[in-house]
């Protein structure tokens, strides 16, 4: 009898109560979709499927306290997944590695978790042939005897603690794969008595394990297996690269230009790491510029699997959509009259706009943005003589952008229209200084000298976020339009949830979604549900007049034409449908089971 296990190892890999987005998504997508397949009969074989990733039991627990993530499992039932992982996690236990488990059920197939804590390896005293050291100490040694990683070099860098974590988290998966995936002559010899083996080898199952490795912090675990020769099929997921997050936006001229020189602040620890996939026995990339990135700084081939969406409805919510954005629309002028004494226009002329990200300010694209918005007030002001609705309108565009999470205790009523400057962190404070420095502030929308205007929301979105108090989903519903403007986006996730929506988005053509939408079959040409802008071979200026263009093209839409304007939700609703998970996981699964 043969048992198969796929397990999916992350950074991000466990139900974390305060976090947004991420490889949490995909890692929950991937498992959730591999249930759903099984349960419909479209795999060849039976399975169990395993997510393994860190805990964090209490805020300040993350290796970074800066992000306070929090892990939740509290909604998981008991871990029930058979004997052969119960006795691994047992083994486990008793060589140091503590782990919280625990276990969902989608469509009827069990989906188990596991998770390590890492933090206490710099202190837990282990035996390492003969010698007595810290868990932490035994598990660089090793990976410098196995693999030469220098980590005495890397941990004096300022990454050394988060270089420590993924080295840490990397050896626990590795250790439980191989442990689980060890044959039952293996898992029985410590016992001398041969009539116990033999009974092992005649009624334990022999594991088959798959392991499919999301992102550099958890590249070693590949790496590891193979120097062990442990019979393990393994997959390593890019969804960007170190040297290439470093460099950024100026990733994509370094290709061009074929220059493999890393930039200086490149973290060299981690791309030590994340050279380890040549390890695996597949290396795949969500994006083709990730590709090229891998094979620019490594000399690594793979294969392109872009991300999915996963969207469970046939259709359009279109009183969700109504519903959200009247609830935006009010939170607006509510919070502009009491906060800001002025006056405002009908409900139904305020048009919310969003950009969501991380805060990464050039990468993301937002002083073009923010530069379109300006224009944006410049094409609304010279139509308000002549068109319906223009002298009324006003545009909004929140932008979701935060270091983190921030208590509901610490801000004010009417946050984040009312932002005072000791609720900002870091890059928080530079971005909302760009705001102001461009006069896009909710001052000059309420004075009347402009018509559109920028609002920072520093906060990671939920019902107690202290501002909308709204779901991402909610805000992506609510909104007429979004915008992702990046400059460096391997993928773009982003633009796919809004179209779940049936939100219309406006993407740049550096982003890989932009790649990916060249082979969709069915979309209308021209200005359709997703608008792609060149921001590659065109000059500045003329990628921030398209930005402002296609801003002012969904806003005109939506005031005056209602057919075309649900025209348009009904193609990006079309487009995230067409990139569901069902295929990037049939191709990962089987890379996997080769």
């Amino acid at each position: 009898m043969i048992e198969r296990w796929i397990i999916l190892a992350a950074e991000e890999a466990g139900p974390v109560s305060n976090k947004m987005g991420g490889i949490w998504n995909v890692v929950d997508a991937e498992a959730t979709t591999l249930a759903r397949l099984v349960a419909k009969g479209e795999l060849d074989s039976e399975f169990r499927i395993l997510v393994v990733g860190p805990n964090y039991p209490t805020a300040g627990s993350d290796w970074n306290t800066g992000r306070n993530r929090v892990t939740d499992i509290s909604a998981l039932n008991r871990l029930d997944m058979g004997e052969e992982l119960a006795l691994t996690l047992a083994e486990l236990n008793s060589l140091g590695m503590e782990s919280v488990t625990g276990q969902r059920v989608e469509e009827s197939v069990p989906i188990g978790y596991v998770l390590f804590n890492t933090n206490y390896y710099q202190s837990r005293l282990v035996r390492w042939k003969d010698r007595e050291m810290t868990l932490n100490n035994a598990i660089k040694t090793e990976a410098f005897d196995l693999l030469g990683l220098d980590s005495m070099r890397f941990e004096k860098e300022h990454y050394g603690w988060e270089y420590n974590h993924y080295l840490n988290l990397s050896y626990a998966v590795s250790e439980l794969v191989r442990i689980l995936a060890q044959s039952p002559e293996e898992s029985t010899k410590k016992y001398a008595d041969k009539a116990v083996v033999e009974f092992a080898r005649s009624v334990m199952p022999r594991v088959r394990a798959s392991l499919h490795c999301h992102e550099f912090g958890i590249f070693y675990a590949a790496a590891r297996l193979e120097k062990l020769g442990i019979p393990v099929r393994t997959l390593c997921t890019f969804h960007a690269t170190v040297p290439g997050r470093t460099a950024g936006y100026r990733s994509l001229e370094k290709i061009r230009k074929n220059d493999s020189k890393m930039e200086p602040g490149t973290p060299l620890g981690f791309a030590a790491l994340e050279a380890l996939a040549r390890y695996a026995d597949g290396v795949t990339f969500v994006g083709d510029s990730t590709m090229k990135e891998a094979m620019l700084f490594y000399r690594m081939k793979g294969v392109v699997i872009r991300n999915g969406i996963d969207v469970r409805v046939d259709r359009i919510d279109w009183n969700k959509k109504e519903r959200c954005r009247a609830r935006i629309q009010d939170f607006i002028i509510n919070n502009l009259y009491k906060n800001c004494e002025g006056s405002c226009p009908e409900r139904e002329n305020i048009i919310p706009v969003f950009s969501i990200s991380r805060i990464e300010i050039e990468n993301k694209g937002y002083p073009q943005l923010l530069d379109a918005l300006v224009l944006q007030d410049h094409l609304l002001r010279h139509r308000m003589m002549g068109q319906r609705h223009a002298d009324q309108t006003r545009v909004v565009c929140f932008l979701i952008a935060s270091h983190g999470p921030k208590s509901k205790d610490k801000l004010p009523e009417g946050f984040p229209i009312n932002l005072p400057i000791e609720v900002l962190l870091g890059d928080e404070i530079r971005l909302e200084n760009m705001i102001n420095d461009r006069r896009l502030n909710k001052d000059e929308l309420i004075s009347g000298r402009r018509s559109v205007a920028a609002v920072l929301y520093p906060q990671w979105l939920g019902p107690n976020d202290g501002g909308l108090g709204m779901r991402t989903d909610e805000v992506m519903a609510g909104c007429v339009a979004g915008i992702f403007p990046s400059q460096y986006e391997p993928f773009l996730l982003t633009a796919l949830e809004a179209g779940r929506e049936g939100t219309p988005s406006i993407v740049s053509r550096s982003a890989g979604f932009s790649d990916a939408l060249k082979k969709v079959e069915h979309r209308v040409p021209g200005l359709g549900g997703v608008v792609v802008v060149d921001n590659i071979e065109l000059q500045p200026q003329e990628t921030v007049m398209d930005y402002a263009l296609a801003l002012d093209y969904f806003s005109r839409t939506y005031l005056e034409d209602d057919v075309k304007y649900r025209l348009l939700c009904e193609e990006s609703f079309s487009l995230a449908r067409q990139f569901s998970w069902d295929q990037p996981v049939m191709e990962y699964y089987k890379n996997l089971t080769v």
